[in-house]
């Protein structure tokens, strides 16, 4: 899949766990590891924006485009 997400990258940046960040957006952590694994076929922008919220970050910081 040409989208990749450094979430992972962030979250050790901001010295934070997945289940953290799970409570603190609002879902489970079962939904957040599909979407750290880029597993997921789409993400809400208000799930995005809490994201980005909590890890004062930006969607790019997250969300990277590649060709294949």
């Amino acid at each position: 899949m040409p989208i990749i997400i450094n979430l992972d990258k962030i979250l050790e940046e901001r010295g934070m766990k997945s289940n953290e960040l799970a409570e603190k957006i609002g879902i489970t952590t079962a939904n957040l590891s599909i979407l750290k694994t880029g597993k997921a076929k789409a993400v809400r922008f208000s799930t995005l924006e809490a994201i980005c919220e909590v890890l004062e970050c930006q969607p790019g910081d997250i969300l990277e485009y590649t060709k294949n």
